[in-house]
């Protein structure tokens, strides 16, 4: 997860933040927003180097969400439609997805995501934990699978994939089908 207003205005942030080489294939790149312009900004640094951008919707630091930016942002679903439509709309042709965590209510995780993908989304990446539960609890698989069933676009399964042998595991058990981390 890089902020996107240091990268944006830094130019030693850019440096060690992000590099990449040759060899990355399929590389997406997560930042961590509230503001459309300030976004649109840092993407601007990172196309032709990148396959896609992602929005992070789902850090549950506290530091995260007293900047209003990562779960923070399943509450405010009109800042994510606002930042999602700027880099859509800027003519930079770039894939766009947003990685979210669940809700206790799943029909409110399944609103905020039906509303994410009627503006364009590419994929979504959903990590079946709420902001409040701890890495230790178990990921929540089957309201990963709800997202998978109930909407269009790809859903990325995200949470306790720590090898190929997880994520062989998780797609053989709950037919979810391709999986990796996004960090």
């Amino acid at each position: 997860m890089i902020l996107a207003k240091e990268f944006k205005n830094s130019g030693v942030a850019r440096d060690s933040d992000f590099t990449t080489n040759r060899s990355d294939t399929s590389l997406i790149v997560q930042f961590a927003s509230n503001n459309s312009v300030e976004l649109l900004r840092a993407v601007e640094f990172v196309v032709g180097h990148v396959d896609g951008v992602d929005i992070n919707c789902g850090c549950p630091q506290r530091w995260a969400l007293r900047e209003g930016i990562g779960a923070h942002l399943m509450e405010n679903p009109e800042t994510v439609r606002d930042m999602v439509g700027t880099i859509k709309g800027s003519g930079l042709n770039i894939p766009v997805s947003i990685k979210i965590r669940i809700h206790k209510d799943l029909r409110k995780t399944l609103d905020f995501a039906r509303r994410a993908e009627s503006i364009g989304l590419d994929f979504i990446a959903v990590h079946g934990r709420t902001r409040s539960q701890k890495s230790t609890s178990p990921v929540n698989v089957a309201a990963i699978k709800l997202c998978k069933e109930s909407l269009k676009i790809p859903i990325i399964a995200n949470g306790d994939v720590f090898s190929l042998v997880d994520a062989e595991k998780l797609h053989e058990k709950y037919a979810l089908g391709m999986y990796r981390e996004i960090c």
